[in-house]
Parts: structure tokens; C-alpha cells; sequence
């Protein structure tokens, strides 16, 4: 599902409790010790950013390119849940990376959660498309302030779910579309065997 504001990629500023950066209850914890994603991580281990590095990718004439700006592990989902809705489905870890690709003209932030089971990630994907963009939380310092593309794509593959806000100016605007999908796709993509 898309969620398309014509305005604002759901009006950060109408509710200043949905910036994750403003909750000092749940801190990110840093995940200083993994390799920056040049390792494949253990089957079933718990998700760390480090596992998403830059991103370069081709397909045919597909090819994007972003680099990652930041990154954060967090050890339950609390940071991330705006509504309950994580809690309620027993989200159990989350990840959030922010990226920058053409010269900052687009920003992508990316939410990937996990849940215990296929069926508790598909729930949750599900109710989360039906809530507003609020009920998960995310770095809205890391997207662009004025753009003129701004769309979330989320959607639930295996035991996690993958929300990717995309904001852009004119200058990337043509660009923006195929970017944010190609992005969700992949990693999306990259849990189907992540943990084989």
C-alpha cells in the first residue's frame, strides 16, 4: 500500500510526538560492533542496520545508488511504535537506516521490523495500511523539509515488515517513483534468504 500526502509525507509537524528522535524513553542502540554489512548475518539472528550498507543497485537499465547517512538498532520496537499497533502484533526488534542519493535531492528513511512469525508480520502489515502513517514512528529529520514527492510503501515479507518513506525535491522528482520502489522491493527481497 501507498499512502500519497500532497502536501507533506504525513505532516511531521502536526504532531511533534511522532519524531522518534524527540522519545527519550526508549534509546537507539548503536550496533557498533557489526561489519557495516559485508557479513552475511547468522540465519535467525536478531536484524542489525549494519546488515544494509550503502545501497547500489542494478537490474537491466534499473540502476540506483544511494548512500546510507545513518543508522540505528533498536532492541524491542517501542521507538518505533507510534500506536500500540507493534506491541499488539508482539514486534519484537526494529531497524531504521536513512539514505541520501542524488546529491540530497531525495531522502529515503526505512523501518524494518520483526516480528515471531510470518503470520504476526502479515497481521501487522495489514492493520498498518489501514492506520494512519503515525502508528510507526520515524527519523523525520532524515527526509527532505520541502519536496514535492513524499510517499510511504510498507509491506510485510516472511517475519518482517519493511516501511520505506521517500521524500524528494524537483530536481530528483522524476526519479523518485522507480527509486522508492526498486529500494522496498529489494529489501523486501533480501529477507527471502536472509534466514535460510
Amino acid at each position: 500500500p501507498t499512502a500519497d500526502p500532497t502536501a507533506q509525507p504525513q505532516d511531521p509537524t502536526s504532531d511533534p510526538t511522532s519524531d522518534p528522535t524527540s522519545q527519550p524513553t526508549s534509546q537507539p542502540t548503536e550496533a557498533s560492533t557489526d561489519s557495516g554489512g559485508s557479513d552475511r548475518p547468522e540465519p535467525g539472528s536478531p536484524i542489525m542496520h549494519g546488515e544494509f550498507p550503502d545501497w547500489k543497485f542494478s537490474l537491466g537499465s534499473a540502476k540506483f545508488a544511494a548512500d546510507k547517512v545513518g543508522g540505528w538498532t533498536y532492541d524491542s520496537c517501542d521507538t518505533v511504535d507510534g500506536q500500540g499497533e507493534l506491541a499488539a502484533n508482539d514486534c519484537e526488534r526494529a531497524v531504521e537506516l536513512a539514505y541520501s542519493a542524488y546529491s540530497g535531492h531525495l531522502k529515503a528513511v526505512q523501518v524494518i521490523m520483526a516480528f515471531p512469525s510470518e503470520a504476526a508480520a502479515k497481521t501487522a502489515a495489514t492493520r498498518l495500511a489501514k492506520l494512519p502513517a503515525k502508528a510507526v514512528k520515524w527519523r523525520r529529520d532524515q527526509a527532505l523539509d520541502t519536496f514535492v514527492y513524499g510517499k510511504i510503501r510498507s509491506g510485510a515479507i516472511k517475519k518482517y515488515v519493511v516501511l520505506t518513506v521517500v521524500t524528494a525535491d524537483r530536481t530528483a522528482r522524476a526519479k523518485a517513483t522507480k527509486f522508492h520502489h526498486y529500494l522496498q522491493a529489494d529489501h523486501k527481497n533480501y529477507f527471502l534468504f536472509r534466514d535460510l
